[in-house]
């Protein structure tokens, strides 16, 4: 569950307002939203795609982070993120008038590939940072569904764990979606070896 303040407030007031406190907070369409506390297995995936990812650019020596903590700013600025993985381009990030001082990235040169691992709150996933990414342009979005949360339409019907990757081919995201045993197909990382099966695995580990 999320809990809102009815506050519709700009991206500058939501950075000059943001607490430091332990607690996530997110911006949607003007809305400051309270991150609810992830359960242990939603951080263990995070974790586990985020070691994998690391040991995959590293390999290929490339210019790439995934940092601790940083915002995706949307380009109506309505809407902030914290994903729950980002991939950052350094060579970029001197492009980025925001980054220095708060964090915040605004362009898709940025972000090779942003993931989120799905909670209770699916629809967000979904739905708001599945329209925001697109538009902003971002090359690659996971959905990473490993407790089949989401809706039947998303996920099938019986639900089951899915992973979901959304390539941009021209303006819009072509969604292609991995279960059980299937090797993941990433435009970014086109020799990485993982399957769905050990992304969900994870959350048992």
């Amino acid at each position: 569950m999320t809990q809102t303040l009815p506050l519709l407030v700009t991206f500058e007031e939501f950075i000059e307002w943001y607490p430091n406190h332990g607690v996530r907070y997110e911006l949607h369409n003007g809305v400051i939203i309270e991150m609810a506390p992830p359960t242990g297995d939603h951080e263990k995936v995070v974790g586990f795609l985020a070691r994998k990812l690391t040991v995959e650019f590293d390999r290929l020596n490339l210019p790439y982070t995934i940092p601790k903590t940083a915002f995706v700013k949307t380009p109506s600025a309505k809407s902030t993120y914290s994903p729950d993985v980002l991939l950052l381009n350094l060579d970029n990030l001197d492009n980025e008038p925001l980054f220095q001082k708060q964090s915040t990235v605004t362009q898709a040169a940025s972000v090779p590939l942003v993931v989120e691992v799905v909670s209770t709150n699916w629809r967000d996933d979904y739905h708001l940072q599945f329209a925001d990414y697109e538009e902003m342009g971002i090359p690659e979005f996971w959905i990473a569904d490993y407790a089949a949360l989401g809706g039947k339409r998303f996920i099938g019907d019986p639900k089951q764990p899915t992973l979901s990757v959304c390539q941009l081919v021209g303006d819009e995201y072509q969604v292609t979606k991995f279960t059980g045993n299937n090797l993941i197909v990433s435009p970014t990382f086109s020799q990485l070896n993982l399957t769905a099966q050990q992304v969900f695995d994870a959350a048992l580990s």
